[in-house]
C-alpha cells in the first residue's frame, strides 16, 4: 500500500512537471517568434503568418528571420539535449555529452571538410556532420570498451579528442579563408545567420532521430544497466548499441550543422531532468526534448535582447552556465572511479 502512494504521488508529480515544461516550450517559442530587436505583437505575429511571406515588413521579419531561427534553437535544443541522455545511457556515464566528449568537434570538422570541397547545400552539410559526428562517438565507445576506462578517463579522453579536432578545424580554417560557414558564429555556437535553406534538411533528421528514440526507451534503460544483464534479459546489446550510437550522431551531427558547436546542452538537461522526472527514459527523453528545446531558446533570447543593439551568442551564455555546472558534478563524481 505504501509503494502504490508513493508511485501515484511520483505520477502527479510527474504530470505537473511535464504540464510546467510543455508550458516552458510553448512560451519559449512564442517569445522567440515575438522578441527582438523589431519587437512583433501577436495580431502582427497572426497577420504574417496569415498572408505569408513578402505581404509586409514585418511578415518579411517573421519569415526570413524570425521563424527560421527560433525553429532552429528548438530543434537543436532537443537534439543535443537528447544525444547527450542518450550518450549517457549507452555509456553508463553520466559526465559525458556531445560537447564533452568530442562529438560535437567531429560534426564541425565534418562541416569544415565539406565547405572546404564546395558542397556547401544544406543536406550536404547534414550529412557529413552526421558522419563526423558518428565516427567520434564509435572511436570514444570503443576505447572506453577495450580498456576499461572509468567515467572521468572517458570524458578527459573525450576533452582530449575535441581539443585535437578543433585544432584541425582552425587549420583547414586558416587554409581556406572563404569557408564562409566556419565563422566566430558557428565556432561558438548561435543563430544570428541561422537560414531556411539549412535548417530545413537538418531539422528532417532530427525530428527522425528524436522519433526513433522514443520507440527505443525500453531498450536505451536495458542497455543503462550494464552489458551483461542486459544480455541476460534477452537484448542483442552490441546490436542496439550500434543503432543508439547512430541516433546519437545523427542528432548531434544535424544540430551542429546549422547550430554551430553548443555546448553543455546535452549536459545540464539529462541532469535536470534524472531529478526531476528520474531516470526511466520514457519520461527522461521527452523531458530532455522539451526542456533542451526551451533552454537553447532563452539562452538564445537573453543573448539577443540583453544588450541591445549587441548581441551575445547562445553558445556563450551557455558556456557561463555549463562551465561550472560541469565542475560540479566532476567533484561528486568520487574521483571519477568506475561505479557500476
Amino acid at each position: 500500500m505504501r509503494n502504490w502512494r508513493k508511485s501515484l504521488k511520483m505520477d502527479k508529480s510527474r504530470k505537473s512537471i511535464f504540464f510546467a515544461v510543455t508550458l516552458l516550450f510553448i512560451a519559449a517559442a512564442i517569445m522567440g517568434l515575438c522578441l527582438g530587436v523589431v519587437p512583433l505583437t501577436p495580431s502582427q505575429l497572426i497577420k504574417a503568418i496569415r498572408e505569408g511571406a513578402g505581404s509586409s515588413f514585418e511578415g518579411n521579419i517573421f519569415w526570413y528571420a524570425r521563424l527560421p531561427r527560433t525553429a532552429a534553437c528548438l530543434l537543436s535544443g532537443a537534439g543535443l539535449a537528447v544525444a547527450g541522455a542518450v550518450i549517457q545511457g549507452v555509456l553508463a556515464n553520466k559526465l559525458a555529452s556531445p560537447s564533452i566528449i568530442g562529438v560535437n568537434a567531429g560534426a564541425g570538422l565534418a562541416v569544415t571538410i565539406c565547405c572546404a570541397c564546395g558542397a556547401i547545400s544544406g543536406w550536404a552539410i547534414a550529412g557529413s556532420a552526421f558522419f563526423g559526428a558518428f565516427i567520434v562517438v564509435i572511436v570514444i565507445a570503443l576505447t572506453a570498451q577495450k580498456t576499461g576506462a572509468s567515467r572521468t578517463t572517458v570524458v578527459l579522453g573525450g576533452v582530449a579528442v575535441n581539443s585535437f579536432l578543433n585544432a584541425a578545424s582552425e587549420a583547414i580554417r586558416t587554409l581556406y579563408p572563404d569557408v564562409g560557414v566556419i565563422s566566430a558564429d558557428f565556432r561558438v555556437g548561435g543563430f544570428s545567420a541561422v537560414t531556411s535553406a539549412r535548417v530545413f534538411p537538418a531539422g528532417v533528421l532530427i525530428m527522425i532521430g528524436l522519433a526513433v528514440v522514443l520507440t527505443l526507451c525500453n531498450e536505451l534503460d536495458l542497455l543503462s544497466l550494464g552489458e551483461e544483464a542486459a544480455q541476460g534479459l534477452g537484448l542483442s546489446v552490441k546490436r542496439m548499441r550500434t543503432v543508439f550510437f547512430l541516433l546519437a550522431a545523427l542528432l548531434a551531427g544535424a544540430s551542429v550543422s546549422f547550430a554551430g558547436l553548443l555546448g553543455f546542452v546535452g549536459l545540464i538537461v539529462p541532469h535536470i531532468g534524472r531529478r526531476l522526472v528520474g531516470g526511466e527514459s520514457r519520461y527522461l527523453i521527452p523531458f530532455c526534448a522539451l526542456g533542451g528545446a526551451s533552454f537553447v531558446t532563452l539562452c538564445d533570447l537573453v543573448g539577443r535582447l540583453l544588450f541591445q543593439p549587441y548581441e551575445i551568442s547562445a553558445g556563450i551564455l551557455m558556456a557561463f552556465i555549463g562551465g561550472p555546472f560541469f565542475l560540479f558534478l566532476l567533484l561528486n563524481s568520487k574521483g571519477g572511479h568506475r561505479r557500476d
